[in-house]
């Protein structure tokens, strides 16, 4: 089944987010090449794709899991939140209707 993963960024959580980028990311293309992901990235805290000094508000992730607990232990397994980059997880199951 498919889950939707959020990591709450930790206040003044995002100086600490380009020296986890590196893990974080190679967790996600795991994911990719195991055909588990569906979409991955960041959630500006403006409206604009470089959101610059304001930051980010977290990230959002959706990838399939064999159940909830696999989907919240991968999440809080990740290097964000290891790093104090994220506060807290929020994993939700997600049905995909589109596209």
């Amino acid at each position: 089944m498919l889950y939707l993963i959020l990591l709450h960024e930790a206040p003044g959580g995002s100086v600490h987010r380009a020296a986890a980028r590196p893990e974080h990311l190679a967790r996600l293309e795991a994911l990719r090449d195991a055909g588990r992901l569906v979409l991955a990235g960041p959630l500006p805290a403006v409206d604009d794709a470089d959101p610059g000094p304001a930051g980010f508000l977290g990230s959002a992730i959706v990838a399939e899991f064999t159940d909830l607990d696999a989907a919240r232990e991968w999440a809080e397994a990740d290097p964000y939140r290891a790093n104090g980059v994220t506060a807290d997880v929020s994993v939700f199951p997600f049905r995909q209707v589109l596209p």
